[in-house]
């Protein structure tokens, strides 16, 4: 029993205590992002016409070196149909293929997130379009409402008007024209036709007023 209680102890023993973080050989997401950088820009200089002159200038170098030098100091002689500069550049294609095909994927990525972000703008400005519209509408019922100011002096000259048809009244009915003797009732139209000028300025000064 004594050995069976210190199997099982141990056991607890070694689910109680941690294990030690493991080494990884992959790299994490601070390696693949320096990494696709480098990628990129391997994929951009390979896209360039300097690349495809240094190229060029490379291939003339082997060959010419490999054709006109002495067969003592070639390494890679023209008898064997150039085999080491065959296995170079197919094994540059093998190379650049994935890497040209990793920055396209990281171009695809980057552009998905530049349309959702164009996306979403589009969708912020059509409502803040949207609102606008509705209160330029609502602006537009409001004005309908509003008295503008040719309406109101249509208005009050017509009060005005109004107002001296009733003055002319009273005064005729104050003063007849059949007991008023021709000195009197040539002072009374001098005096309606100040107090028409008068209000005849007053219209002007409110006139003037609202503009």
């Amino acid at each position: 029993m004594s050995e069976k209680n210190r199997e099982r102890n141990s056991q607890d023993d070694r689910l109680a205590t941690p294990q030690q973080a493991r080494r990884r050989f992959v790299p994490s997401g601070g390696g693949n992002d320096r990494f696709g950088r480098a990628t990129e820009a391997i994929a951009r200089f390979m896209g360039t016409p300097q690349f495809i002159l240094w190229m060029t200038i490379f291939c003339a170098l082997w060959l010419g070196w490999n054709t006109l030098a002495p067969e003592e100091v070639q390494f890679d002689p023209r008898s064997l149909n150039f085999t080491l500069l065959t296995l170079a550049l197919s094994l540059q294609a093998s190379y650049a293929a994935p890497l040209l095909l990793l920055a396209q994927n990281r171009q695809d990525d980057r552009d998905r997130v530049v349309a959702s972000q164009d996306r979403q703008r589009d969708e912020l400005n059509l409502e803040e379009t949207q609102y606008l519209t509705r209160e330029i509408a609502a602006l537009r019922i409001a004005l309908r409402e509003v008295a503008t100011r040719d309406y109101v002096r249509s208005e009050l000259r017509d009060i005005m008007e109004k107002l001296d048809q009733i003055e002319s009244r009273q005064q005729r009915l104050e003063h007849p024209a059949d007991d008023a003797d021709p000195a009197t009732s040539s002072l009374t139209v001098i005096g309606e036709d100040r107090i028409k000028s008068q209000k005849k300025i007053k219209v002007k000064d409110v006139d003037s007023e609202l503009q």
